[in-house]
């Protein structure tokens, strides 16, 4: 059932529990997430950031993204992630997604601001959520950048969330895109400041290679939307390298399966970390 991200967090806010939010890049990926959030009875978000177009173009992967959700058995967010141009945003929209997200934390705050509202009058019109990003999560989307972490502050938190009047922030606490070449180490301080300033729910970028214990603790402190892409991606290499090692791809099927499995595996993983099991009726 397709939903707006807007009612999913709500009741991640009321229910004490984080949403899984996955990147993926084809079908069989859709299929892997949708088949673990069905299992489990739990809503997911299925995404996909702008800088992956170029692997996956919107006007072919979004109404593929749009359609799956709206034939799922558990309710499911369509979300544009690290929307950078108003073109892309708007055809995400026009496409049926449910939620954007405009990442201006590259912008000094006042003009983050300023695009931020702009985007977010836009969306209204159709009804869709909308998340932006303060501070600066490490890395990039695409590992293409080696861009330095730079925590959020709280303060600037709190005024962006009531000039904006945006659905769902994304946080820096020392997370970062990508796998992480060391232990991170989330600043909690931030994060517990936040938590306490701004009523909109808060959103972890940077998912991938984070523990368990401080999934679920982000999870219980503020953070109801966690952002899972590079583990997506990797769990579904690893499933189909594994596959041709053991000698179990004897065509294209069985190679689509691996895929599929990846992706199941890695999102069933996340969604019992971050507690959104059991959360939702079966439609």
């Amino acid at each position: 059932m397709l939903v707006n991200m807007r009612d999913l967090l709500a009741d991640a806010q009321s229910g004490n529990y984080a949403v899984g939010s996955f990147s993926v890049a084809n079908m069989e990926m859709v299929l892997g997430v949708l088949q673990a959030a069905e299992e489990l009875n739990a809503p997911v978000i299925l995404q996909i950031a702008e800088v992956r177009l170029k692997q996956s173009p919107l006007e072919i992967i979004g109404p593929l993204m749009v359609a799956a959700a709206e034939n799922a058995k558990t309710p499911v967010a369509v979300h544009f992630d690290h929307g950078k141009t108003a073109e892309k945003i708007t055809q995400a929209l026009d496409l049926g997604f449910t939620s954007v997200m405009f990442d201006g934390s590259h912008l000094p705050l006042a003009e983050n601001i300023r695009q931020t509202k702009a985007i977010a009058a836009f969306a209204e019109q159709y009804d869709a959520a909308v998340e932006a990003e303060i501070g600066c999560v490490g890395g990039s989307e695409d590992g293409s950048e080696d861009i330095a972490v730079n925590c959020t502050k709280p303060q600037d938190a709190v005024c962006f969330a009531e000039e904006t009047g945006i659905d769902a922030l994304a946080i820096a606490i020392g997370n970062a895109h990508g796998n992480y070449k060391s232990v991170p180490k989330l600043r909690f301080d931030i994060l517990e400041e936040c938590e306490k300033s701004v009523d909109i729910p808060l959103v972890l970028h940077g998912g991938t290679g984070i523990s368990p214990e401080d999934f679920v603790k982000c999870a219980k402190t503020g953070i109801k939307k966690i952002n899972i892409a590079t583990a997506t991606f990797d769990a579904v290499e690893k499933s189909v390298r594994n596959c041709y090692n053991g000698n179990r791809i004897n065509g294209y099927y069985d190679l689509q399966e691996a895929e599929v499995s990846g992706a199941y595996e890695n999102a069933k993983r996340h969604i019992l970390i971050f507690g959104s099991d059991n959360k939702t009726e079966v439609f």
